[in-house]
């Protein structure tokens, strides 16, 4: 039979355009690959599987668990290889490859879903032989009969260290972080292993989508209607996407709304919020790659009459940016933020600035296991660099608000007070007001003058930000 005549491409696709491996379950494949690639090449899974599920034609049923199976398996990986070093006797970093994607695949499924054993072992077996033949099947059947016989619990009572010696290392191996995010969280949190608990547990959990409806274009309420979502608590603008992909929406095809986290649409905001005086309508978005803040703060200074630029010092980035603000009053450049070229005066100044992304972990699930405690210090002199130029560049009266999506103290208000330290005639100012609006109480967001915001406070990603004013 040649390769055409039952249906089939080379690619696996069949005449009807539906994705099949091998008469293998299209789910599973799927997250597999996605896992693979994130693995072999750093892909970003929130990016590549919608794109494959399109591609697949894999809808329904089938594709809430191929996104529920490869979230939570790449959200679990440091947990899960752990487990599977312990059952098959040897590190998972010396298990090929193409094999430790199989077995982090069934064994979340054995771990942490409601999935049968029998079918979870099965399946991941069918997989491995279907590639690499019966010997390595027998391996991976092997190692997930073992696994099998213990549920999640007991291989953490068996894996975790004691709660009585680490309490950090024991709830960072609970709920799957590695533990120097741990110990970042519980210092942040003011070294309370009740929060710290819960911060990390809402970081296991998968978010819903939260959408964001752009000003002068389409309200919040609208969005809601034609979304079948519902209004967010916090930004003015913001509506949650129970289920559903954003990438089906005519509002968000036509870029009348977009897909952003609550937490960062309350950073443009409040800088939209901020008592600058008589605004001159120079506004500036000093690190703006790849846009979503542009483009939400390019509509609020469309209906404020003001114009935006946004900075970005990549090409590629830029280009992103040009895209989602198309129609704006928005002029974005390519440059280096910390010396773009631009003339001092703006009313108001975004710096989001570079970070380590701690803070939306739950969004981005492998990003956990790629970042090191090495990564941060760069970050922080950047940090401090670009923070600089900003009050540079802001006029006298005028507000530049700092943010970043960590709750790391060091990328946080380390960063805002070693820069006061070092820059004169600049006031920080409480930042609560201008994140809080009419909607909530101020007290809800601590002691300020800064703000931080954190998933199992209020579901947003755990976003810092902070509001200085130039005298």
């Amino acid at each position: 039979m040649s390769k055409h005549q039952d249906g089939k491409h080379q690619d696996g696709r069949h005449r009807d355009g539906k994705y099949r491996d091998k008469g293998l379950d299209p789910a599973r494949i799927a997250a597999r690959d996605v896992l693979r690639a994130v693995r072999e090449r750093d892909a970003y899974a929130n990016l590549l599987l919608p794109k494959l599920l399109r591609e697949r034609r894999i809808i329904g049923r089938d594709a809430a668990l191929a996104t529920e199976l490869t979230y939570g398996t790449a959200r679990s990986a440091g947990f899960l290889d752990a487990v599977i070093s312990a059952a098959a006797g040897r590190p998972a970093a010396e298990i090929d490859g193409k094999l430790l994607d199989v077995l982090r695949l069934g064994s979340y499924q054995l771990l942490r879903t409601r999935i049968g054993s029998h079918a979870a072992v099965s399946t991941s077996v069918d997989i491995a032989r279907s590639e690499n033949g019966l010997g390595p099947s027998g391996f991976v059947n092997a190692v997930l009969r073992k696994i099998s016989q213990r549920d999640e619990q007991l291989w953490i009572d068996e894996l975790a260290p004691s709660m009585m010696d680490d309490r950090v290392g024991n709830l960072a191996f609970t709920y799957a972080h590695p533990r120097w995010i741990g110990e970042v969280f519980f210092e942040a949190l003011g070294r309370s292993t009740g929060e710290l608990q819960a911060a990390l547990a809402a970081d296991d959990e998968r978010p819903i989508v939260h959408l964001v409806a752009r000003p002068g274009q389409i309200t919040a309420e609208e969005l809601a209607l034609i979304s079948g979502g519902d209004e967010g608590r916090y930004s003015p603008y913001c509506v949650y996407l129970p289920e559903g992909d954003p990438g089906t929406l005519d509002a968000v095809r036509e870029g009348f709304a977009g897909v952003q986290d609550e937490g960062s649409q309350l950073v443009a905001v409040a800088l939209s919020r901020a008592d600058v005086g008589d605004d001159g309508g120079r506004w500036l978005d000093l690190c703006a790659g790849p846009g979503g803040k542009a483009a939400l703060l390019g509509s609020l200074a469309d209906v404020a009459g003001a114009h935006l630029d946004a900075v970005e010092i990549s090409e590629h980035r830029a280009e992103l940016i040009e895209k989602v603000v198309g129609g704006l009053p928005v002029t974005v450049h390519v440059a280096d933020g910390r010396d773009a070229g631009l003339a001092p005066g703006f009313d108001r100044i975004l710096v989001d600035a570079p970070c380590s992304g701690l803070g939306s972990l739950r969004r981005r699930p492998e990003a956990r296991w790629r970042r090191r405690p090495e990564d941060v210090p760069p970050l922080v002199a950047l940090q401090k660099q670009l923070l600089t130029e900003a009050l540079r560049l802001v006029r006298p009266g005028g507000t530049v608000v700092y943010s970043t999506c960590s709750p790391h103290l060091a990328e946080t208000v380390e960063v805002v007070d070693a820069v006061l330290a070092e820059v004169d005639g600049i006031t920080q100012v409480d930042a609560r007001p201008l994140v809080a609006g009419e909607v909530f109480d101020t007290e809800s967001l601590g002691p300020g003058p800064h703000v931080q915001l954190w998933p199992h406070r209020q579901d947003t990603d755990a976003m810092f930000l902070a509001a200085l004013r130039k005298e």
